[in-house]
């Protein structure tokens, strides 16, 4: 299993080494930071060029490392856009694709959304494009937006992970934060996820965090709702199947904890959990050590009667069992707990622009 960094970047670990890996990780973030300001700055008075993709974009992105639940806000986005009847395009780094091929993350959303194509390229201005001149798009999603600023948006939403919000308040390494925590100042909209894995006064103190930096951002809080259990070859069972019965957890995503209380909530007796690195690839070792761990699991009481996964590790895994034990995954379904109304106008009012935009550049021409 990889090991479990948390613990050191949080303080729960409070040995005399964990002090002293702190105390390193702190001055490598001073060098962190200053890069980190030294970059924004120079985005923020114009010295480093800018690419407009001449369609809208919509960036969804974070402040920290691992799994805040982008991918759900993504596709909630893109089926918005569609059901307003418009040409859309995922663009993304493509972070862990190999050998030309898609990342967990694209081929979640490709089964997800198999409506909206998805480009993935280092360079997103090169991505944007593609999209636009070869699959003739008319509004881009940006997946994981927020920091990738050459590529100019029409709006920026930032995803903030209830569970692990700020990053331990610090930027890497010392904490998980990608950039500092007034750089939120730039976000046009903040969607809190997971707000039901939280007690209401952390939601409270997360929103008083925000509001530091950016006072007038709306703010909407959403929950990751299981919907189904799933497996390879397209069947599926109620969640309510779940209550009381014993699994077992494989995953390689930025927040295990996250997934495992998903489980949890639904009435599940989870009896163990392989955390694996994030984006693993899930190769044959991996897969012999997976193999093996269930195989061990079996001769305990209870063993498992189900193995689960996330949507992201299944798309890799590709098989309805391991070992003899079924294997599911749970689709992950935004939920909004405060009304997304406004959100609705505001993608309406800016895409409404943009088609008033485009007519006058016709009729001009």
């Amino acid at each position: 299993m990889s090991w479990d960094y948390r613990p050191l970047l949080s303080g729960q670990s409070r040995n005399p080494v964990s002090a002293v890996a702190r105390g390193a990780l702190w001055c490598a973030s001073g060098f962190y930071n200053a890069a980190a300001r030294h970059r924004r700055r120079q985005y923020d008075r114009g010295k480093q060029e800018t690419f407009n993709a001449g369609v809208p974009v919509f960036s969804v992105g974070n402040l920290t490392t691992g799994g805040t639940g982008k991918t759900p806000v993504v596709a909630d986005l893109c089926r918005r856009l569609r059901a307003m009847n418009f040409r859309v395009a995922i663009i993304s780094r493509g972070y862990g694709a190999r050998d030309g091929g898609m990342n967990d993350e694209a081929m979640e959303l490709q089964e997800r959304l198999p409506d909206v194509p998805h480009v993935q390229h280092p360079d997103r201005v090169e991505a944007a494009r593609i999209a636009v001149e070869e699959l003739a798009a008319e509004v881009l999603v940006m997946d994981d937006g927020f920091q990738h600023r050459r590529l100019q948006r029409d709006l920026d939403i930032v995803v903030v992970d209830a569970t692990c919000p700020f990053g331990y308040g610090h930027v890497l390494p010392r904490g998980t934060l990608r950039e500092p925590l007034d750089s939120i100042t730039r976000a046009d909209w903040i969607l809190i996820t997971r707000v039901d894995q939280v007690d209401p006064d952390d939601v409270l103190a997360i929103r008083s965090m925000i509001a530091q930096y950016a006072p007038d951002c709306p703010i909407l809080e959403t929950e990751h709702r299981p919907s189904t259990i799933q497996n390879s070859v397209g069947e599926w069972e109620s969640i309510e199947v779940l209550n009381d019965q014993p699994v077992a957890l494989v995953s390689a995503i930025g927040n295990p904890d996250a997934f495992e209380q998903t489980v949890r909530d639904c009435g599940a007796m989870v009896v163990d959990h392989l955390r694996l690195p994030d984006h693993d690839s899930y190769e044959r070792a991996t897969r012999e050590k997976l193999r093996s761990w269930i195989t061990k699991l079996k001769t305990k009481d209870p063993s498992p009667q189900r193995l689960l996964c996330t949507h992201k590790d299944a798309v890799k895994l590709a098989t309805d069992s391991i070992a003899g034990v079924p294997l599911g995954y749970i689709p992950i379904e935004l939920a909004y707990r405060t009304s997304d109304e406004p959100l609705q106008l505001r993608l309406e009012l800016l895409m409404g622009g943009a088609v008033e935009d485009q007519s006058s550049r016709e009729d001009s021409a």
